[in-house]
């Protein structure tokens, strides 16, 4: 029993301590009203509000148990955690996950700074369960950046890695990464990341959605500084239209 208590405690030290800040990154990331069917909104408010209070009552239930020393409901309480963070959560209004277009990344900011240097401790690193389990603290931590430092100079990059981890197992959430990745450009237009490209790419060979991939494509020959980048975008923009570009 000790054997898996301490192996609860270290996933629950990336997972569950860090995922307080997903539920509140989803209050604070709506912006204007977006353009969605009458009664969608209310609905994936309440969704998002449930996961929320449901994590919240077996955090609170967890340290009464720490409390009280009952170790054996403490166990249970963080298996249950686990099993919640691991779970997939689909972001069924990407208006309510996705931060607006219009923020702009002006400042060095060191809590910002750290926040970005975990994450990228935990992306990728691992294999198996591990590997999953590391992408979902990055996921955590760059959601956790973006809300309460949207003004940091590294919206961008967090936005990017993002994209990445969304793109990649366990999420494979390809309209969520798309939209990720145009945000990196959209924040700083002069990134020097393909990120045009990997929205280009996700609209072209998965969504499946011509005329926003070749809007991307040509983007990417418009401003990336990149040679191969560009002759992908153009080579791939002549078989998609029939025309020279």
């Amino acid at each position: 029993m000790m054997h898996l208590m301490n192996r609860c405690c270290v996933l629950l030290s990336g997972l569950a301590v860090i995922g307080m800040t997903l539920g509140f990154a989803q209050d604070k990331q709506t912006i204007g009203k977006p353009n969605v069917p009458q009664g969608e909104m209310p609905l994936v408010e309440k969704v998002i509000a449930a996961r929320k209070q449901y994590q919240q009552a077996l955090e609170q239930l967890r340290e009464y148990y720490i409390r009280t020393g009952d170790v054996e409901r403490q166990q249970w309480v963080e298996e249950e955690l686990i099993g919640y963070h691991r779970i997939t959560k689909r972001a069924y209004l990407l208006e309510l996950d996705v931060p607006p277009p219009t923020l702009k990344p002006e400042y060095n900011i060191p809590e910002a700074n750290e926040l970005f240097r975990r994450a990228m401790l935990y992306k990728g690193r691992g294999y198996g369960q591990e590997y999953e389990d590391n992408m979902r603290r990055a996921e955590l931590l760059l959601q956790q950046l973006l809300t309460y430092y949207p003004q940091s100079d590294k919206i961008d990059d967090a936005a990017y890695q993002l994209g990445e981890i969304y793109e990649n197992r366990p999420f494979r959430q390809y309209r969520r990464a798309a939209w990720y990745y145009e945000r990196c450009f959209q924040w700083n237009p002069n990134t020097s990341s393909d990120a045009r490209l990997r929205a280009a790419r996700i609209y072209d060979r998965i969504l499946q959605e011509r005329g926003k991939a070749i809007q991307l494509y040509r983007e990417v020959v418009n401003h990336d500084a990149d040679p191969q980048r560009v002759e992908e975008a153009r080579r791939r923009l002549k078989e998609l239209s029939g025309n020279s570009q």
